[in-house]
């Protein structure tokens, strides 16, 4: 064994090794290496996005599902631990514009870069399985999928409202309208109606929602924002009449509430600009067609719809009221969608908070018709009172409770026939077709006979060209070698969807994937049900809702084609906290920053400057490491600098792992200083000359001491890996029994055994967090042995029983010492023992004892 800890040796050797014995090869039922026996643990971390390198949060989710992998591995586990690529999407084709390369090129030069980062990182992986979601062997199921939901009904086609560059004449995501306009072009963003797939999510809608009961190994936090997503409501659907027949025979304007008891404080109502109401009054004028357009130029992200500034204009039409007849003014308003409910609301500004904004912007009147239950409201009002209560001013339904007034209210509107009692949800129907090119090709061929049809399987895959040039829009568009083709029902000319699906498709399955990647006859296999579902899924939480809700939406979908057997995707799920760093920056002018890497700053007495010109910068705060603010730490420097184990171990040792962790220069040269000490006391310990662990020989009290700390501490860990996955406790409690074995006087046979059974235990329960070091500990400390097939440590029962317990010693209820007696001392010994000792003989000063008071196990009081 060397003296000197080098991880720029051992690491890449280690590495080598594993790869070149399969060493973590998950072998599948009836598979050579399959061992019935065992139970299987399927543990997996969020799939990356190829973006050209690691960064430290993907260090850290991945160290997290190794640990959890190689724990299992050596408890006696069947362990698949998997990775793949989700190599679709956005970022691809505005590299490939910036760069003038092809977005698969790219994909996949970032594909060979990272897999060569996550095997420097020497994570357990069965690269086997490895998968990329941009290749046809991937993509082909997804859409023989696609064909089989879409004539089950399941997948359908409407019209939807996206963001329209009309410069680009191409369709933006969310995140590429700034401030209204194109992030390219600079134009003002149109809503633009257009042809759409979507997935019928709200058909599992209830399923969704109840099924969140039967995941106690989620973070409530989780399913609490999936439930808020779905948004099941009870409320009524109100109608209220028009003043004048509706040109398309309507003569209601339908409005959903979950307070029907306001509805005597409705002031106006308000419908989306896309509204039939809005475009009937816009007919004959000029200024509200003007300003329909202008809300039609906005985001449609919800997101942006509920921060943005909320403006409206009168349309000059009335409905009205349904139980007083009062005429009520209709506006357009910004904040009102179309594709939500009927595209409009009533509005009660007493009694809610953006109305309440808005009757005050456009002075419309507020009336409140709710107050508390046990007391009056303050008039006139400064703020919307949002509680129920009990209302007033709300005819013969005044004195009743909110929870009263609203069953009483839709019973009367049911036999008005003016509206009923409803159940709403928040979800909406999944849309999933993309006009841009880097995705999966929707699998449809419009044929102006037949309509659209789907592409038959013989003709799977629809294969996305890699060869392209991009500019503006999607190629595929621009290339009738992809387009044009034969309709499959008659024969005749025809052309192919040239949208792509949204990219949460691919990630919505991948997982189920792994479990057969070799498969060329079908989507999924037997091999699905064994693996599944997965034991333990790890991401972050900004995945809490999409991702993981479209997940669960898939495998419901894949078990109800007989693909999979469960009924969810991922048992356990941990949410993994963010990597933050301090911010420097120096001032542009114009309000621009440049943002300068914490590397590059150092700390002098008059605050922080940047070490190149010795100048000073500004401190920016504690932020999530990102490109934007330049203060990521590349993992690759670390991993050149002190080797992986020292990232791995400082990783899991800094935080919590649901917490975010600080970046910390001087905590990652701690983490290194913690191996070296680790390898130095192993080192010394072996060169004294070989010795086997302690097997049961008579001790002495400290030896019996250390072995309880040492089984206490194996325990502990146990417990803390398992079922907390609090790694960073499991790593402080094996330093303290370091600090202890430091203490450990004694050269004899005897104590030397103790310190190898102690070393033995340290290494193996450190080797899921540091396993490069640990492997060759191990061999040093077992000549022979391999850790790849190590077994977890196991408590000696016998080694945590005590022969003597320490009481507190107390006088007059004062601490006064510790008393030392047998376990199994009776009361009326552990009473003359403390009568007895110098330190109660001290404290009685010669008064007789009234009486002596033992509380077994823990002390014992004289009261004199």
């Amino acid at each position: 064994m060397d003296a000197q800890y080098r991880p720029e040796i051992i690491e890449p050797e280690a590495q080598q090794h594993w790869e070149e014995k399969q060493a973590y090869r998950a072998p599948d039922p009836n598979e050579p290496g399959w061992d019935s026996t065992k139970p299987k643990y399927y543990c997996l971390s969020m799939f990356p996005y190829p973006s050209g390198k690691l960064h430290m949060g993907h260090v850290r989710n991945y160290t997290i599902g190794d640990v959890l992998a190689r724990y299992h591995r050596m408890k006696g586990y069947n362990v698949l631990q998997p990775m793949g690529w989700d190599a679709f999407g956005l970022p691809a084709e505005n590299a490939a514009i910036a760069n003038n390369v092809a977005p698969a090129g790219w994909t996949y030069a970032n594909i060979d870069y990272m897999r060569g980062q996550l095997k420097r990182l020497g994570f357990a992986i069965d690269w086997r399985r490895e998968l990329a979601t941009c290749k046809p062997d991937y993509y082909r199921w997804e859409q023989w999928f696609f064909t089989k939901l879409y004539e089950k009904g399941l997948i359908y086609k409407k019209m939807a409202a996206v963001n329209w560059d009309p410069v680009d004449c191409t369709v933006l995501a969310n995140e590429q309208v700034i401030d209204g306009r194109g992030w390219r072009s600079g134009a003002l963003v149109e809503k633009r109606d257009i042809p759409m797939y979507f997935f019928r999510i709200t058909a599992y809608a209830e399923e969704l929602l109840s099924g969140l009961d039967n995941l106690p190994g989620w973070p409530e936090r989780v399913k609490t924002m999936q439930r808020n997503w779905i948004g099941k409501s009870f409320g009524v659907e109100i109608h209220f009449p028009l003043n004048e027949r509706h040109e398309d025979g309507q003569d209601v304007l339908k409005v959903f509430t979950t307070r029907a008891d306001t509805l005597f404080g409705v002031t106006y109502v308000a419908v989306a600009a896309e509204h039939p109401l809005a475009t009937q009054a816009a007919a004959n004028s000029p200024e509200l067609a003007a300003f329909i357009d202008e809300c039609k130029q906005g985001s449609v992200a919800e997101a942006d719809m509920a921060t943005m500034e909320k403006k409206g204009m009168d349309t000059g039409l009335k409905v009205y009221h349904p139980f007083t007849n009062e005429p009520i003014p209709v506006f357009v308003a910004n904040y009102v969608l179309m594709g939500y409910g009927e595209g409009a609301v009533m509005a009660v500004p007493a009694h809610d908070e953006r109305d309440f904004a808005f009757a005050e912007k456009y002075a419309l009147p507020i009336r409140p018709v709710i107050k508390p239950t046990d007391g009056e409201l303050e008039l006139p009002l400064k703020a919307a009172y949002v509680d129920l209560g009990r209302l007033f001013d709300s005819g013969d339904f005044s004195g009743r409770t909110s929870d009263d007034a609203i069953e009483k209210i839709a019973l009367v509107l049911k036999n008005l026939k003016l509206g009923e009692k409803r159940t709403t949800w928040r979800l909406r129907d999944w849309g999933i077709s993309r006009q841009r090119y880097w995705g999966c090709p929707i699998p449809i061929i419009h044929c102006p006979t037949c309509g659209d049809v789907p592409v038959p399987e013989d003709q799977l895959p629809v294969v996305l060209p890699e060869v392209v040039k991009i500019d503006i829009g999607s190629p595929i568009k621009k290339m009738p070698s992809f387009y044009e083709c034969a309709c499959p029902k008659c024969g005749g000319p025809a052309e192919r969807e040239t949208d792509t699906m949204d990219t949460f498709v691919e990630s919505s399955w991948y997982y189920a994937r792994y479990a057969c990647p070799d498969l060329g006859a079908g989507m999924l296999d037997e091999r699905a049900n064994y693996w599944l579902p997965v034991d333990q899924y790890i991401g972050g939480i900004e995945h809490a809702i999409l991702h993981l809700l479209y997940a669960r939406f898939f495998h419901k979908l894949m078990r109800d084609e007989g693909l999979v057997s469960t009924n969810e995707p991922f048992t356990n799920l941990l949410t993994q906290g963010m990597v933050i760093a301090e911010t420097y920056y120096r001032e542009l002018g114009d309000g621009r920053k440049l943002w300068l890497n914490p590397a590059d700053v150092e700390q002098a007495a008059s605050g922080p400057i940047l070490k190149s010109d010795g100048q000073p910068v500004m401190a920016g705060g504690v932020e999530k490491m990102s490109k934007s603010k330049n203060n990521g730490v590349d993992p690759q420097a670390l991993i050149d600098q002190y080797g992986a184990d020292t990232a791995r171990l400082f990783m899991m040792f800094a935080a919590p792992p649901e917490q975010s962790l600080e970046w910390s220069d001087a905590g990652v040269e701690g983490a290194h200083r913690f191996l070296r000490r680790l390898w130095k006391t192993v080192h010394e310990h072996v060169e004294r000359g070989d010795v086997s662990a302690y097997s049961g020989a008579e001790l002495d009290s400290t030896l019996q001491d250390f072995r309880r700390q040492l089984h206490q501490t194996i325990a502990k860990v146990t417990d803390d890996i398992e079922r907390r996955k609090q790694f960073n406790t499991a790593i402080a409690a094996n330093m303290e029994l370091m600090n202890a074995l430091a203490r450990l006087d004694g050269t004899d046979v005897l104590t030397r055994s103790v310190r190898q059974e102690a070393l033995e235990n340290i290494v193996l329960m450190l080797a899921p967090i540091v396993p490069h070091i640990c492997r060759i500990l191990l061999k040093a400390l077992r000549p022979g042995a391999c850790l790849v097939g190590a077994a977890w440590p196991t408590v000696d029962a016998c080694a945590l029983v005590r022969n003597e317990i320490e009481l507190v010693l107390q006088v007059n209820c004062k601490l006064r010492g510790q008393l030392l007696v047998a376990t199994d001392a009776t009361r009326e010994t552990i009473e003359k023992a403390a009568l007895e000792s110098p330190e109660a003989q001290k404290h009685m000063e010669g008064k007789p004892a009234k009486k002596v008071v033992v509380v077994p196990g823990r002390l014992v009081n004289i009261v004199v």
